[in-house]
């Protein structure tokens, strides 16, 4: 078996392909606390920006890749984890070495030796910071969003103008495009300001028109900057 597959059992070739290969995501670690020790799989070294076996981690590297504003956080648990030798768990954020930030999942559990005297802690990393596939079908879906609440309130206002004018779809549409055109207005907010002004004019009874096309002429003038 290769050192690539070593560590997956009873896993064929054909299965550990089927998985998906080697994990890149997750990797394991091992704290000694006796001479502040530090091992790192492949995959944790790699989070950090290290290729494996160029480094041998010590807790001030462990510390000095933690993101500035959770270094107090992470320091505190590792001050913890000494002192009462339990199992922990921590999601924090490290730069490796080419100033890329991840974000990491830890957990870990104590380990203890033959007389059952507990000499340090063993766990795992996962990398949860978001994939750039990720990032940018988020910033699809948010503006998916955006169109589809813009679109929602300019059929509004085009149905507004369309009832209280008489006029075709198309013809509110081209209405609204002038007036933002005039103005300098954005479309989605002008729509916006006339399904405000036209909502909160109709009480009890409807004004007359003039009312209406007053508060069309002059809707860009009420939209706050």
């Amino acid at each position: 078996m290769s050192d690539e597959l070593a560590g997956y059992g009873a896993q064929s070739p054909l299965e550990y392909a089927l998985a998906g290969g080697e994990p890149q995501r997750v990797g394991s670690f091992t704290f000694y606390f006796a001479d502040e020790r530090w091992e790192w799989s492949p995959q944790v070294a790699r989070m950090h920006g290290f290729e494996p076996g160029t480094v041998e981690p010590t807790t001030e590297l462990v510390l000095s890749h933690k993101h500035p504003d959770d270094y107090r956080q992470v320091a505190a648990t590792l001050d913890e984890i000494r002192r009462t030798s339990g199992a922990f768990s921590t999601r924090h954020r490290i730069i490796d070495t080419r100033g890329e930030v991840h974000h990491v999942v830890v957990v870990g559990d104590r380990i203890v030796d033959a007389d059952g005297t507990v000499i340090g802690t063993h766990g795992f990393y996962v990398d949860v910071t978001p994939s750039l596939d990720q990032q940018q079908q988020e910033m699809v879906t948010e503006a998916v969003a955006e169109i589809a609440e813009a679109r929602a309130v300019i059929e509004q206002a085009k149905g507004m103008l369309m009832l209280i004018y008489r006029i075709s779809a198309d013809s509110a549409f081209e209405l609204l495009k002038w007036r933002s055109q005039e103005t300098n207005t954005k479309l989605r907010l002008l729509a916006q300001q006339i399904v405000r002004d036209f909502a909160e004019s109709t009480h009890d009874e409807i004004p007359p028109r003039e009312v209406y096309d007053r508060l069309l002429l002059t809707a860009h003038q009420r939209i706050a900057h």
